[in-house]
């Protein structure tokens, strides 16, 4: 049997599989002679904060204000108790944790600096200027243990960005640099967005006890970051929820239009519950929102028909509309059964 490395023509789409080449780069497509470029779509250009963000943030607020006044009422007229005057401590407590927080990476990550990780770290100078910052955020990489994640923080004046070290396994040169560089471009957006002030986070600290209430401007919020990162590496989208789908060796063998589609596709009460209970877009409608920049990410219904990219973030509906591609049709099934499965 011949080995995979002279196999003619076997090549894997999982790149950096031992034993398998990762395959030829393909060549870049040729435009025909008469092709024009469309404007930029709605949410293709510079980055835009979702619709939903700044009116759920007022909402967010005005809930925490009230019932912060309501502790502060109830502590007066009733007896003494550590729960409440921890909650009047929140300004003292959050403050500290943003502290700790900050510390744990200054003392225990290896921080992106010119010399090291030079590559990751032009990325995080390249999406603050991008974003009309007027300071390098500092940046940090930790032990993941196999975790994919990555977190915008800060404390006092400072905003870091930590990524955990499994990330930068698919940013490689023999991976793909485009999904590291969005992912930081997302952290780099939720500082320049105003996401980790604390101002924002003690006003809002309260309402995010709330079911749903502190969640929706969570998803509000990570929207707003995706915008960020489209607009550092609008082709990295594919890559992106491939690997916050199927993990750092798979990203590249995920179909990100059949991913996509199925945003439309999974329907029924539990997924728009599984949603609204997110800190996150779930992922099929994440993905939806990054294939289809003329609109916003969906936020509380499911986005209703699918599309086609066909440039600049601009998209066209398919018609007919596919089947799921789970559908089996008449006749595949084994032992002569017959498909009930509907189109």
């Amino acid at each position: 049997m011949a080995h995979p490395e002279t196999t003619p023509g076997l090549s894997s789409p999982i790149p950096s599989v031992p034993g398998i080449p990762a395959g030829p780069t393909p060549e870049p497509q040729q435009l025909p002679a008469d092709a024009t470029w469309l404007p930029p779509a709605r949410f293709a250009g510079a980055p835009q904060r979702h619709p939903w963000e700044i009116p759920m943030l007022v909402v967010v607020i005005l809930a925490t204000l009230f019932l912060y006044l309501g502790i502060v009422l109830v502590v007066m007229v009733s007896s003494f108790s550590w729960q409440l005057l921890s909650v009047l401590g929140l300004p003292l407590l959050l403050a500290f944790g943003r502290g700790i927080g900050y510390a744990r990476q200054r003392v225990g990550a290896v921080q992106l600096t010119p010399t090291q990780f030079p590559e990751a770290y032009q990325m995080v100078v390249d999406a603050a200027a991008r974003y009309g910052l007027e300071y390098i955020p500092d940046a940090y990489v930790m032990n993941g243990n196999g975790t994919i994640n990555a977190m915008a923080s800060g404390h006092g004046f400072r905003r870091f960005v930590v990524v955990t070290s499994d990330l930068f396994e698919i940013g490689g040169q023999a991976r793909d640099p485009e999904t590291l560089r969005f992912i930081i471009g997302h952290e780099v957006g939720h500082i320049a967005a105003g996401h980790v002030s604390y101002w924002r986070q003690l006003a809002s600290s309260i309402a995010f006890a709330i079911p749903v209430l502190g969640t929706t401007l969570s998803r509000a919020q990570e929207y707003t970051a995706d915008n960020y990162g489209y607009y550092t590496q609008p082709s990295a989208a594919p890559g992106v929820i491939g690997v916050l789908s199927a993990g750092k060796y798979m990203l590249s063998a995920i179909d990100f239009d059949q991913f996509a589609d199925r945003a439309t596709q999974e329907r029924g009460p539990f997924v728009h519950i599984v949603n609204l209970l997110a800190t996150h877009p779930v992922l099929t409608w994440r993905a939806a929102a990054l294939r289809d920049r003329t609109r916003p990410g969906a936020m509380i219904a499911r986005p209703k028909v699918i599309v086609r990219g066909v440039g600049s973030g601009n998209v066209a509906p398919l018609n007919p509309q596919p089947p799921h591609p789970a559908a089996v049709p008449d006749g595949f099934l084994p032992n002569g059964m017959i498909s009930q499965t509907k189109p």
